[in-house]
């Protein structure tokens, strides 16, 4: 039996970043066709990792950037990301991640 989520904005982020865990980001995942594989939650570390150390979510760039430096180069690549959260891994993967919307992303 599914809990029921914690409040959402209108957008489907997370409120409160405290009300985050991994039951909560499958719910999410579950909420944009995605169903989390272990590729997934790499990346939802580094989001959280990025997140923790600059206090922002990252855009669609600097989360390329920072996954290209942290996993290398075949995994910093927008195309390996855009195939585990599409449309928008920067979008959707913060979404997941419990994060709040990248600013710069639309």
């Amino acid at each position: 039996m599914n809990t029921p989520l914690p409040p959402l904005d209108a957008d489907g982020y997370l409120v409160n970043l405290e009300d985050w865990n991994a039951a909560v980001a499958k719910q999410l995942a579950a909420r944009e066709d995605i169903q989390m594989t272990e590729a997934h939650w790499e990346i939802i570390a580094l989001l959280r990792e990025f997140y923790g150390e600059f206090a922002l979510s990252p855009a669609m760039r600097p989360l390329v950037a920072y996954t290209k430096k942290k996993l290398g180069p075949d995994k910093g690549q927008s195309l390996y990301l855009l195939s585990l959260f599409p449309p928008n891994a920067a979008l959707v993967g913060s979404k997941i991640a419990g994060l709040p919307r990248p600013a710069n992303c639309f």
